[in-house]
Parts: C-alpha cells; structure tokens; sequence
C-alpha cells in the first residue's frame, strides 16, 4: 500500500484552476506575489468557462445521459448520436480536472467537439470515473478502461462500429488515456478490443517517474503519493513495452515541460514500433481542449491524424 505522506508538497497556494492553466511548470514558488498570480489566473479561467458561448448541436444530434458502465453513481458516460449514424467512428472522450474533478458534460470538454464531429457522423462518448481521493490514478485509469470497453460493445446499439474507436484525453485524462494506450495488460483485463489511435490532448504527465523526482506542484502528490515504487505503475512512459495503436500527442508550446515530455514518449513508442506524432501548439492548456472543434489550423491538424487512421474516418471528414 503506497504512502500518502508528502515530503515534497509545494505551496497550496498553486490551486487545480492554476495547474489548468500553468501545468507546465515544474515549480510553483512560495510568496505573496506569485500566489496573488495564480489567485488572478484562477478566477480568468474560472470567468473564462462561466462565459463561454455554447456551441450549438448539430441538428438532429441525440443525446443519450448517464448510461452506465458500473455500479458506482461515477461510472456513467453520455452518448451523442448523429441524426444518421452509419458504421460510425466514436471519438471516446476522457475529461480532466486533476484527477480530483471535472466532469463528462463540462461545456469546454465537449460543445465544440460534438458540433464537429458528431455534425460529420461521427458518435461522440465523454465518461466519468472515480475520483481522489477516493480511487487513485491506477485505479481511475481501470475504470476508464471499464468505460471504454462497455461502450465497445454496445456500438450496434448507436450505429457505431467496434473497431473504429478514437481515445481522446485532456489533462489529467490524457494521462489516463496514455496509461491505457502503454498497457495491454490494462487493456485486455477489462475486455478492451483493439481500437484506431489515441489523441493526448496537453497530457498532465507522461513520465510519473522524471516528475516526481523534480519540484513539482502539491496536485501531483495528491495523485502520485511519496512511494517511488508506486510511480512506475502509473507511468505511461515506464508501462510503455510494446508497440501501440497510433498516438497524437497535442501539446502546449506556451509551456516548458508538455512538449518535451510527450517527445521523449514519442522517442520510446517510435523505437517500439509506433506510429507517434507530436503536434505542438501556441495555446494555453485550457485553450488545447476548449478551441478543439472550432474551424482552424489546430482541428485540422488534429482531423489530418485522424484521417490517417482509417479510410472511412477520411470519408467522414472530408464532406
């Protein structure tokens, strides 16, 4: 059993809202003038998603809430179905949040996603799953493996089809969705059929390890614990040994650390046999997840990876 102690904490001053938006930093320094900092840019990013337009749904889109995956209240995901589904691709969606918070029907998670995918024909899955500190990572990433394999296998009930699922994580659930992607283990205890590729959208982490081991933010300890036997369990860069599904990994280059971290991913899958891309992008790491969907460069780059999956993907997206 890991230890909950925490050697390392860092000044609580650095919230989750100020992670969402500086995640990359390796530190977060003690002080009057940088907390008041993080206290500004916590309450932007909260005024940011109070204030966000919603997108609107692509006619015709049905919405299918809470179907469940378990018998916990938290095991629940919400299907959009398009007006006329046709061996649909499913983009299966993993929310952030620090692995603390967040939710699967958050308006910056999924409004422009669903408006541009599901208006393609595309079936649209956000999930819940446990959270800290009730389940810890580990156990967080099984439950998303639960999900997942739950909504393969009532694809036929939305006019999707099994073998064209797309796993897309922001954040902290990105980390989840990376955790799935490096562990077959994972994968094939819960009954997750082969799927397509996974998109990682600004992952909180890729190396536990190199992390922990560095200044970090309190959050990260919260998640991870003080037992350095632990982390290599929840690390997708150590749990990577063999070759994967295709993989994007989106990152902020406003930020030192994303890119960098999902690099040396990349280096390792791609000497394992994968087929990894790293796609950095001049936004913020709240802005990675919220601006996909909307009409430019960056969807499209995202589009062009999924086009690369499948013939039928391309199709869809090419009307």
């Amino acid at each position: 059993m890991r230890s909950t102690s925490k050697p390392n904490r860092v000044s609580r001053g650095c919230s989750l809202a100020a992670l969402l938006l500086a995640l990359g930093w390796q530190a977060c320094h003690a002080g009057p003038l940088r907390e008041r900092w993080v206290e500004r840019q916590a309450a932007a990013a909260a005024q940011d998603g109070a204030t966000a337009p919603a997108a609107t749904l692509p006619a015709g889109t049905r919405v299918i809430r809470d179907v469940p995956y378990g018998a916990r209240p938290e095991h629940r995901f919400d299907v959009y179905l398009p007006a006329r589904a046709q061996a649909a691709p499913v983009i299966f969606l993993v929310h952030g949040g620090g692995w603390e918070r967040g939710d699967k029907a958050h308006g910056p998670l999924v409004e422009n996603k669903v408006a541009h995918w599901v208006g393609k024909g595309f079936v649209l899955i956000s999930t819940n799953y446990r959270m800290l500190p009730e389940a810890q990572p580990d156990e967080q990433a099984r439950d998303v493996a639960r999900a997942f394999a739950a909504a393969q296998q009532r694809a036929a009930q939305w006019g999707a089809d099994p073998r064209r699922y797309i796993l897309m994580g922001h954040s902290a659930g990105a980390h989840l969705a990376a955790l799935l992607a490096s562990s077959p283990t994972l994968t094939a205890r819960h009954g997750v059929s082969p799927w397509l590729g996974t998109v990682l959208l600004d992952s909180a982490v890729l190396d536990v390890v190199q992390l922990m081991e560095q200044r970090h933010l309190g959050l990260f300890d919260d998640a991870f614990g003080a037992d350095p036997l632990y982390w290599p369990t929840v690390s997708p860069y150590h749990l990577l040994q063999q070759a994967t599904a295709p993989l994007l990994a989106v990152c902020s280059s406003q930020r030192a650390a994303p890119c960098p971290d999902a690099q040396r991913f990349a280096a390792k899958a791609v000497a394992l046999g994968s087929r990894v891309e790293v796609q950095p992008e001049d936004l913020g790491h709240g802005e990675i997840n919220r601006q996909l969907g909307l009409a430019s460069p960056y969807t499209a780059r995202v589009d062009s990876f999924l086009r690369s999956l499948d013939a039928w993907v391309a199709h869809l997206l090419s009307r």
